[in-house]
């Protein structure tokens, strides 16, 4: 029997067609790769808030749309997802940019993408009889996220600019898990909560009055934008490395944003994500979030973002800046050297 070869047109024409059927394949495995683009390794916090931004940038294909591809890995508390950054488990996390320039003053080369401008705030009990941060003298003051909370440091700084005495020095402090601590308010056991927005919108909506935010509060000691105060954290060599990835990533945000704070559909369809036991909690969450949409840094928010840092350091000391003296430069990402 004749072997088949180059002189078998049989044997040619096989030969030709899977050589055909192998770079077809290629060709099709690398368009596969285009089309999912760059992974992009996002930590965050099982039922936070930033879950429903990143679930309308995948509901909708926005990370593929811009060249990416979001793996995101949900953990069960923020240390853990600042482990997981530092471990190199995730290219993203969520944190303060506190933190970052702490980081960055230990020499190590984080940055720092705003995700909200959302700040908590001190809320009472509708009918309480306190009116002003004076009227919290030897009260019970429920605090989340412990005596370095951003918030907390915040008000404190406010009564002593007014010359009235430290807030530690004339509150009983109780600090606790955000959830306890509305339902400790709830129950009457604490007579005011200083707590993170999203649990703050919780008790809006059961008719709780907040007293000031902390927002107005900074203001209040001159520090007049909108700043952001949580951010998406990275490595800011891997970003560097990988350009089309960081950048991609900024676009599906965008876009996600402009979404969320057009369309009521889209958190209709994110509902069952927000756990939110009513409507009026519901509403509230979306409205929260809504306001809480970061506008562009430039020159302006960056020296309020020095300002701000300088108020929390007098207060928070090396516990929360580490040897961080002032705001580190490339603290936030392409705006302040990075």
């Amino acid at each position: 029997m004749p072997e088949l070869g180059a002189h078998d047109p049989i044997g040619s024409w096989s030969c030709r067609r899977k050589a055909g059927a192998v770079v077809l394949f290629i060709s099709i495995l690398l368009m596969a790769q285009t089309a999912i683009g760059d992974q992009i390794r996002i930590a965050v916090l099982k039922f936070g808030t930033a879950s429903w931004e990143l679930d309308t940038i995948r509901h909708h294909g926005l990370d593929r749309k811009h060249g990416v591809e979001l793996d995101v890995i949900e953990l069960a508390g923020k240390q853990a997802t600042m482990v997981a950054l530092q471990g190199h488990g995730t290219d993203v996390a969520l944190t303060d940019w506190h933190w970052v320039s702490r980081q960055r003053a230990a020499g190590m080369d984080f940055s720092f993408i705003p995700y909200s401008t959302a700040a908590g705030s001190l809320v009472v009990p509708k009918d309480s009889e306190i009116r002003s941060l004076q009227d919290l003298a030897g009260r019970r003051i429920g605090i989340a996220g412990g005596p370095l909370d951003k918030n907390w440091l915040l008000f404190r700084a406010l009564a002593i600019s007014t010359g009235e005495k430290d807030l530690a020095e004339t509150v009983v402090p109780v600090f606790g898990a955000p959830p306890l601590l509305n339902k400790q308010l709830e129950q009457g056991r604490i007579d005011a909560v200083i707590n993170f927005w999203p649990y703050v919108a919780r008790l809006t909506a059961q008719g709780m009055r907040p007293l000031m935010s902390a927002q107005e509060a900074a203001q209040k000691l001159g520090i007049h934008s909108a700043l952001p105060l949580v951010g998406h954290v990275f490595d800011a060599s891997w970003a560097r490395s990988n350009p089309r990835a960081i950048s991609g990533f900024i676009a599906a945000l965008a876009e996600a944003r402009e979404e969320l704070a057009r369309s009521d559909a889209e958190w209709e369809r994110l509902q069952p994500l927000m756990r939110a036991p009513d409507q009026a909690t519901f509403e509230a969450l979306r409205d929260g979030w809504r306001a809480g949409i970061p506008g562009p840094m430039d020159a302006t928010t960056i020296a309020d973002a020095a300002l701000l840092f300088d108020v929390l350091a007098k207060l928070g000391g090396k516990q929360l800046v580490g040897d961080s003296e002032t705001l580190s430069p490339g603290t936030f990402w392409g705006v302040d050297g990075d």
